[in-house]
């Protein structure tokens, strides 16, 4: 019976009808009455209290009055036609006016009427008046119903024109909630809700959309989120579960010859106890007979790659061989580059796979993979072909996997003949600690929280457009010293044309003040041709030119040792984690670098907390909470992942306390019954086939 009610059609709810219904899913997704209940508020309005009229002394705040209303007429012509009416109380009166909607309103109103009227009094001539005020007669409002906080709901355009703005949802969400009674079935274990003194599924559903008060809205937002972010670490925990039972690991027996050689007399420099404690992780993993996945964690610069190598070198002297992918042609050379030169004096054989690689050699490097000669491959999605055959991939390494599909990378999963390899994910972008519990929460995360010693921290600086020519003066010097300078205009979808104008009147200005043959300049952006951006960018990393201009295309993938100085033009434009990751293309070598952030004078509030946060610290960690609490986790790393992200209600980026707490109790539960098999979880068990049902799931894949 529940289920059947909860499954209606949302044409039948009362105050909806066919043309409403259509608006409804097309617009909100919303197809049935069980959508419209998880469609909750996003805010609520106190009408717990009535004031006076006589008392109205500021426009500040939307009040309560409550009136009888009189002399009601319609007033101009065409364009200045509008509706008047007159509310007043014991202590006084104010004027109640209409611009729109006045055909549909008038009828609805009558002279010597009670009615409730809710809006933000304006000062005009000396008298208070409402524009388009809510009104409701007293035997319908809120007020007499002793209902105190009225829920908001997000609208669109659309949804308005036929009547369903906010007030018009929260009127069809009323005739829904009226009807509901015995209808929501409880979707948590009594012992659950009896330890965390939760409110019941029903009461916590009624009272989101319809609180009887304050307190009661807490309990019930506290229950609501609580279910959704635990339900949601149950679901990924078990994965986790049913992996290690099902989905066994390549044992690496032993650290063996080539590890040891490379560790004890190649290694160019002392590993941190942060590399350390990652590459103890990786080998626990290795040696446990489970399948690892793992995330690793670590700001630009913190040597992920040297614990990627380290640990390949792990999987080659157990026989098997090991891959690296990239997200570009450009990231996949310098990895290849950076690995070539830490092997040199090794008996390690490792090739580069892109889509640039000719056929001959692309021949020679098949070859080698399948009968077993080549031990690490580097490349682009080009390693995800059926072509690419290995005789016995143990490990794979993605590096910046939030560029990949996950289902691509699903295809590298399936190239391990003897058996699934070990993945490793590395990501530059740090994740604060409750975003990846939620992003990764089937995956062991590990993470490299310090830099290499002697590595000196770059300096960043926030300056206005009006300190132009001291910039420049800066950079001046900086060449003349031996140094390079990036200068990085921001990308926005929505305008390429815009971009490309503001690009190219920032290298006209700059070709102007670093004129050739003294200053040779490079030019990147996305509308150029591949090898052209390729050309460019080699230039730049081979000392020909000592200015790069560029939009964001450089944001990973460059590594140049000798670039000292990143300047971001209209820096208010990006966010904090892709001011970060631009940061990181410079700081590189020895010497000082700098990162300037050029702005308008003009800037938000937000615009200046991610000024000031960058210039604060360089701790990728820290900028990653506060874009967390700026933008919210579903842009976090520029896109959702696998869908985890849609959630009804919960907030990771307000409600981490609920989160860790939600995890804590799925952890619990799983401790004592892994399968959900025991009568009292068996709740669990459905909710967990209905999610499963309605959402495919990648996550185990990385």
């Amino acid at each position: 019976m529940s289920i059947q009610f909860l499954n209606t059609e949302i044409d039948y709810l009362k105050g909806v009808g066919p043309t409403r219904a259509e608006l409804l899913k097309k617009e909100l997704g919303i197809f049935t009455f069980e959508d419209l209940l998880n469609y909750y508020p996003f805010r609520y309005i106190d009408k717990s209290k009535v004031y006076e009229i006589g008392s109205i002394n500021s426009d500040a705040l939307n009040i309560q009055l409550k009136g009888k209303l009189t002399n009601i007429q319609t007033l101009g012509e065409r364009k200045g036609k509008r509706l008047v009416a007159t509310l007043a109380d014991n202590s006084g009166s104010i004027e109640l006016v209409w611009f729109r909607g006045i055909k549909w309103i008038a009828p609805t109103l009558k002279p010597n009427t009670e009615y409730i009227v809710f809006g933000k009094p304006t000062r005009f001539n000396n008298r208070y008046n409402i524009t388009h005020p809510d009104i409701e007669p007293v035997n319908q409002s809120l007020v007499a119903n002793q209902i105190n906080l009225e829920a908001v709901y997000f609208t669109s355009e659309k949804l308005s024109a036929k009547g369903l703005n906010a007030k018009g949802i929260f009127k069809i969400q009323k005739n829904l909630v009226a009807q509901i009674r015995n209808h929501i079935p409880e979707t948590l274990p009594n012992y659950i809700i009896d330890k965390l003194n939760l409110l019941v599924k029903e009461e916590a559903v009624i009272n989101a959309h319809m609180p009887k008060d304050d307190a009661l809205l807490q309990k019930a937002l506290f229950r609501l989120k609580f279910e959704e972010l635990f339900y949601l670490q149950l679901r990924l925990l078990r994965q986790k579960v049913v992996k290690t039972q099902t989905i066994k690991g390549q044992v690496f027996e032993s650290v063996g010859e080539k590890f040891n050689t490379f560790y004890n007399n190649y290694l160019p420099f002392e590993l941190t106890n942060a590399q350390k404690r990652v590459i103890k992780e990786i080998r626990i993993d290795f040696f446990s007979g489970n399948h690892m996945n793992r995330l690793l964690q670590g700001d630009v610069g913190s040597g992920k790659t040297v614990v990627a190598l380290l640990t390949m070198l792990i999987a080659i002297d157990n026989g098997f061989q090991a891959c690296m992918m990239a997200p570009t042609e450009i990231l996949a050379t310098q990895h290849y580059e950076g690995l070539k030169e830490l092997l040199v004096d090794m008996n390690v054989e490792l090739e580069l796979l892109t889509g640039s690689v000719k056929a001959a050699k692309r021949r020679e490097i098949h070859e080698k993979l399948e009968n077993g000669t080549l031990n690490i491959l580097v490349g682009t999605h080009a390693l995800i072909e059926d072509k690419v055959q290995f005789q016995n991939l143990g490990y794979v390494v993605v590096d910046e996997q939030h560029r990949f599909g996950v289902a691509q990378r699903s295809r590298l999963w399936k190239k391990g003949k003897q058996g699934i390899p070990h993945v490793l994910v590395m990501t530059a972008t740090p994740i604060p600690r409750t975003l990846a519990m939620t992003l990764y929460g089937d995956l062991d995360v590990s993470v490299i929280d310090e830099l290499p010693p002697g590595r000196k921290a770059i300096s960043t600086s926030h300056r206005f457009d009006s300190s132009r020519l001291r910039l420049f003066g800066f950079i001046e010097e900086e060449i003349k010293k031996g140094r390079q300078v990036y200068l990085v205009y921001p990308l926005i979808k929505e305008s390429e044309k815009l971009d490309y104008k503001d690009l190219m009147d920032g290298f006209e200005s700059i070709e102007r003040r670093f004129p050739k043959p003294q200053y040779q300049i490079s030019m990147v952006h996305g509308q150029m041709k591949a090898a052209d951006k390729e050309f460019e960018m080699q230039r730049f990393v081979k000392g020909e030119t000592q200015i790069m201009v560029a939009t964001t295309v450089i944001e990973v993938g460059v590594n140049v040792p000798n670039a000292s100085v990143m300047v971001i033009e209209s820096a208010e434009r990006f966010g904090l984690s892709q001011l970060h990751q631009l940061r990181g293309r410079v700081g590189r070598g020895a010497e000082q670098s700098y990162c300037i952030l050029m702005t308008g004078n003009k800037l938000s509030a937000d615009g200046k907390l991610r000024m000031e946060t960058m210039v604060k610290t360089n701790d990728g960690f820290e900028i990653a909470e506060v874009d967390l609490r700026l933008r919210g986790p579903g842009d976090i790393q520029g896109t959702q992942q696998s869908g985890l992200l849609d959630l009804n209600i919960a907030d990771l980026a307000k409600d981490q306390q609920i989160l860790t707490m939600a995890r804590n109790e799925a952890v619990e539960v799983l401790k004592e019954d892994a399968n959900l098999e025991l009568e009292k979880n068996n709740r669990l068990l459905i909710q967990l086939k209905k999610m499963i049902k309605t959402k495919r799931n990648w996550s185990r894949i990385s």
